[in-house]
């Protein structure tokens, strides 16, 4: 928001000259660059999580929330030690932990970071004042590919439509930037000042939805079935065959062109592999979870429901059938495919 140059060092203090004036706010965010490099302040020596954001945590745990986003994550220890300390204070909740990739030390042990996490935030604010500007398009594509091929949920977030803060109406240029992060496959799209302060909230959410509707629809029918290439995730056997009925599920659903995919699990391990693989068609997830349900929300093309299960297989597609037709969201005679992780199992039918 501003530049300064250091001209003179007075004992612990350095004098500068503001080289482009602009708003300093409190509390603010300095980043120090020599030579074109940034310099290691004694603030990158910090630890990551602070006493106070400790109490946060704890707070957290006890409303029950779905996600603890961790700022300026440094390494996969700090994600590791936050999913213990979770672990054991929570009392069997399953809290995920998002890393908020923000800095130069989280680019250096990216893989580690979103390996350990439940998902991760390009965090491009903050990022930017850390890395060239001219780096932050690709470094945000890397990151989000990593994230499908790890199978982890990826929010980009930070100044997607910065303009609407003051105006009801974006810029063309935040239009394609929002696109093309629609495009790279994001998750998830979050607005921070455009909602959090902006005079036109609605308005940015509204562009939001509707920009990245648009280029979904268009990038359907100019790439139909696109083909998949996604490394393997799978650790167990069990859950490379979930991983193989996800990807011959996603390939079915584009080739005969089906109005759904239901997908049946407890976990919700299935549904975040379908949601990886993309599919041309609407996923819906049934859980008996309810903190289960409301994760999968974070992720791409899912629309969860809880459902209390049966031993029976069609007693439960029956259920959904009903719920969904009473909705409107499907209707008798379209074709669907179903998947379920407790039964490891892939069917293909019309609704009665």
């Amino acid at each position: 928001m501003a530049r300064f140059e250091v001209v003179e060092k007075l004992g612990p203090d350095v004098k500068c000259r503001c080289t482009d004036p602009g708003l300093l706010l409190p509390r603010a965010n300095l980043t120090f660059w020599r030579d074109g490099s940034v310099v290691r302040a004694k603030n990158a020596m910090l630890p990551t999580i602070t006493s106070k954001d400790w109490l946060d945590i704890d707070f957290g745990i006890a409303e029950g929330v779905d996600f603890i986003a961790v700022s300026f994550v440094k390494s996969a220890e700090v994600i590791n030690h936050l999913k213990s300390y979770i672990a054991a204070r929570s009392r069997g909740s399953d809290i995920a932990v998002i890393a908020k990739i923000e800095s130069i030390d989280s680019l250096t042990n990216l893989e580690e970071i979103i390996r350990a996490s439940d998902g991760a935030m390009v965090a491009r604010g903050d990022l930017g004042a850390q890395i060239p500007l001219e780096q932050v398009p690709s470094i945000q594509q890397k990151i989000v590919k990593l994230c499908r091929q790890l199978n982890k949920p990826v929010i980009v977030a930070s100044q997607l439509l910065e303009s609407m803060i003051e105006y009801p109406i974006p810029t063309r240029a935040e239009v394609a930037d929002v696109s093309e992060a629609v495009h790279q496959r994001a998750d998830a799209l979050m607005l921070s000042g455009e909602s959090a302060m902006g005079r036109y909230p609605d308005k940015a959410l509204i562009v939001l939805s509707s920009v990245s509707l648009r280029i979904e629809r268009w990038w359907r029918e100019e790439k139909h079935h696109e083909p998949l290439e996604l490394e393997d995730v799978s650790s167990s056997f069990s859950d490379k065959i979930s991983e193989e009925i996800c990807i011959s599920a996603a390939k079915m659903a584009n080739k005969l062109e089906v109005d759904a995919v239901f997908v049946y699990t407890k976990g919700g391990h299935m549904a975040s592999l379908l949601s990886r693989c993309r599919p041309d068609c609407p996923i819906f997830a049934f859980t008996n979870s309810t903190s289960v349900r409301r994760r999968l929300n974070l992720q791409w093309g899912l629309i969860p429901f809880r459902l209390t299960f049966s031993d029976d297989m069609e007693s439960n597609l029956n259920r959904t059938f009903s719920l969904l037709k009473a909705r409107g969201m499907i209707k008798s005679g379209d074709l669907v495919i179903a998947l379920s992780d407790m039964l490891q199992s892939i069917q293909v039918m019309n609704v009665p």
